[in-house]
């Protein structure tokens, strides 16, 4: 997957994620398969951008970027600030 690749995933989900978020405080709230759909969306979104950081960070220092994989929810998720 090239960097472009991940880029459109990005503006799709982001597409996605926008009109879930309209049709919530239009309609003052989501159903439960929409709300379901907008945690999907949020965390293809974090693994999206996890991806590409660390495509940029192993091409930084000389390594293939190819290598890179897209890591599980729970390990993008549980990131500490």
């Amino acid at each position: 997957m090239a960097d472009q690749d991940i880029f459109d995933d990005i503006d799709q989900l982001v597409t996605e994620e926008r009109a879930l978020r309209d049709r919530s405080t239009a309609n003052l709230g989501l159903t439960a398969e929409e709300r379901s759909r907008l945690r999907e969306v949020e965390v293809r979104l974090d693994q999206c951008w996890d991806l590409l950081r660390r495509r940029r960070a192993l091409g930084e220092y000389g390594e293939d970027p190819s290598k890179a994989r897209v890591r599980p929810a729970d390990q993008v998720e549980g990131y500490q600030s």
